[in-house]
């Protein structure tokens, strides 16, 4: 704790004073993030660092599994942050983010030892479908296999939650939102995208189109009625 501590003189020291000019920009004209990203909790994983980001750039939303309960099951922080960084701030893009080796993703597998955490099963619900989904349609995966099989339903899943959202729904109707699906390979120190379109998860590379699982494009309910009538 005290490398810590150290670490909290060096940014009044040296980190603050050298940005001095962003801060300023960032207190006196508030913040405007280019996108929200819910990612896991985990100390091996930091969003800003992955994105290489700058104070400002990322609203940044972390727990246990990167989950986003379904809109209306749990008034709590995932909810409200979703629903801030859409309607407040007017975020365009929205990233759920999973990793390798992922301890949440560990306990879906074999939920051993979840007895005496039980909030933390009850969270972990939420990812029950990504579960399901490996140990139904995935027979024969076991270990590691099985529990990477899961993280990357597990984004799968978490976005269809995050589809419920009523500020987030509105904003994919709009045209106005796009959603995308991460995971980051800690071991191999690289991250794959959720191409919607393949339902694969793909590496992202500077000479290739950003996959996307689903890209923004304004819909009205009517309008797909009457043209299939």
């Amino acid at each position: 704790m005290n490398e810590l501590i150290g670490r909290v003189f060096h940014f009044e020291k040296s980190i603050f004073p050298a940005s001095s000019e962003l801060f300023s920009k960032l207190t006196t004209h508030g913040q405007s993030p280019k996108a929200l990203m819910i990612s896991c909790a985990d100390s091996r994983i930091v969003p800003e660092q992955i994105m290489q980001a700058e104070p400002g750039d990322l609203f940044v939303c972390r727990n246990a599994g990167n989950i986003v309960p379904p809109y209306a099951t749990l008034n709590g922080g995932v909810t409200s942050t979703v629903e801030y960084a859409v309607a407040a701030l007017g975020v365009s893009d929205i990233i759920v983010c999973g990793h390798s080796d992922c301890g949440a993703m560990k306990a879906l597998s074999d939920p051993t030892g979840l007895e005496a955490m039980p909030n933390v099963a009850a969270w972990l619900k939420h990812g029950a479908a990504a579960e399901h989904i490996v140990s139904t349609c995935h027979h024969g995966l076991d270990g590691k296999e099985r529990v990477r099989a899961i993280t990357l339903e597990n984004i799968i899943a978490q976005i269809s939650h995050l589809r419920t959202h009523p500020s987030v729904a509105a904003g994919i109707a709009r045209g106005e939102i796009t959603l995308h699906g991460w995971f980051v390979d800690i071991h191999a120190g690289q991250v794959l995208g959720l191409d919607g379109e393949t339902g694969e998860f793909v590496p992202l590379r500077e000479d290739r189109d950003l996959p996307v699982a689903l890209a923004a494009r304004s819909r009205i309910a009517s309008e797909l009625a009457e043209a299939a009538e």
